[in-house]
């Protein structure tokens, strides 16, 4: 699609442009193709004893023979990773008021430029980035959707094209807003539509929320055209889903959960679910994770249908983001196979996650083996040295890790 075909979607979304009162004008301004007066980048140093420290603790990093990893770019808070369809720039959420972009500009596939994107647009919570095939990329936030049309073409700029899709307060009801499980991610299905995860707030939703929640989708997956109409609630019963990819085979939505707290070090199990048909029910709140049923709904009989996991993970873990493997530059038994991100345990006696696990998956779209990827960010203190978030692929089929803990994208890739 041409450049000016982007901004001509563009203007047909203009009339979405307004947002919360920090950020309304400039964002109507943007909308509308004029400057904000924001002339000023914030730029990351990517060199230094930062940048050396988080180097040597990837000594402690073990791979399978044959993979090497090594840091791609120093990123503030580095969470969910959008890679731009034209291999130009990377966008990285974060958990707090800032979008980053990330730059190889030589392609020597280390970062040579991280600056703050939009730097006019006051962000909450955007952790989650995704791109449409055509170089539309969404940011969802806390509370509102919005869209950058040729993010890649604009981003050099501080003035970016930009509109809602959700706005402020349309994603959620704003007396749901919280500060807990409000890390929202997002892909472009198959279908062409904008899916977006809706924690809820809870460890576990209590019963006078639950009518609500799956009215809104609290508590799921939804689904929206991409101008933000034809709002559906696609998948339910989810605790807090913060990865998701599509089955590029089949077409099937696949996605993280995280567990329930407080019921012990063991359980209940972290879950990758594997959604076959709109609608599907996966149980929470009777179940925890897995077939563990929660304390609060154990007396209660759960709805039918339940759907339970394709894989269940080691209690805790916190598993967040994923990614089903498309590159050539692997062998071949990855192909097709899931990369997921374990964040790592806050809660339990001995610290368990951070790393990088693979899944391979069936030509019929079952699950097959799971197994630890990368692993090491958990050191012989049980001390952490990284927590990994979310697992993208760069276009010539190496991994982008990103970790917010350390504050850092690593690359991974494979030597013959």
């Amino acid at each position: 699609m041409s450049l000016k075909s982007l901004l001509s979607a563009s203007v047909a979304l203009a009339a979405l442009a307004i947002t919360g009162p920090a950020s309304a004008d400039n964002l109507e301004k943007l909308g509308k193709f004029q400057t904000t007066g924001v002339t000023d980048f914030q730029f990351i140093e990517q060199t230094g004893a930062n940048a050396d420290a988080i180097r040597k603790n990837l000594a402690n990093i073990k791979l399978p023979a044959g993979f090497k990893i090594g840091l791609y770019a120093v990123v503030p808070d580095a969470r969910h990773m959008a890679v731009g369809p034209q291999g130009i720039v990377t966008f990285v959420g974060t958990r707090k008021t800032k979008v980053w972009s990330v730059t190889d500009r030589n392609k020597n596939r280390v970062a040579d430029e991280v600056k703050d994107f939009a730097p006019s647009i006051d962000f909450a919570i955007p952790n989650g980035p995704c791109f449409s095939k055509d170089g539309f990329l969404y940011i969802a936030e806390q509370n509102r959707v919005l869209v950058f049309p040729a993010a890649e073409f604009f981003y050099e700029s501080p003035d970016v094209a930009a509109f809602n899709v959700l706005k402020q307060g349309d994603l959620i009801p704003a007396d749901e807003e919280s500060y807990n499980h409000t890390a929202r991610v997002c892909r472009i299905g198959p279908d062409k539509k904008l899916y977006i995860s809706l924690g809820q707030p809870f460890n576990v939703a209590p019963q006078e929320k639950l009518q609500k929640y799956r009215d809104t989708g609290i508590g799921g997956i939804i689904r929206v055209n991409t101008d933000g109409s034809g709002r559906e609630v696609y998948t339910y019963g989810v605790r807090n889903s913060v990865g998701m990819d599509f089955n590029p085979n089949n077409g099937e939505l696949w996605f993280t959960d995280n567990q329930v707290d407080g019921m012990g070090d063991d359980i209940p199990p972290g879950e990758l679910n594997r959604q076959t048909e709109a609608g599907q029910h996966f149980g929470h709140p009777w179940y925890g994770g897995g077939t563990t049923r929660t304390n609060e709904y154990k007396d209660d009989a759960p709805p039918d249908g339940i759907v339970h996991p394709a894989v269940e993970m080691i209690a805790h873990a916190a598993d967040l983001g994923m990614h089903f493997y498309t590159g050539k530059m692997f062998p071949s038994k990855y192909v097709g196979g899931i990369f997921s991100a374990q964040h790592g345990s806050w809660n339990r006696t001995t610290p368990v996650g951070a790393r990088v696990m693979f899944t391979s998956v069936n030509e019929d779209g079952s699950v097959g083996e799971t197994t630890p990827f990368a692993e090491g960010w958990i050191d012989e203190n049980e001390e952490y040295l990284g927590r990994p978030v979310d697992v993208a692929q760069l276009r010539d089929g190496s991994l982008l890790v990103s970790d917010d803990l350390a504050g850092a994208i690593y690359r991974i890739w494979y030597e013959k």
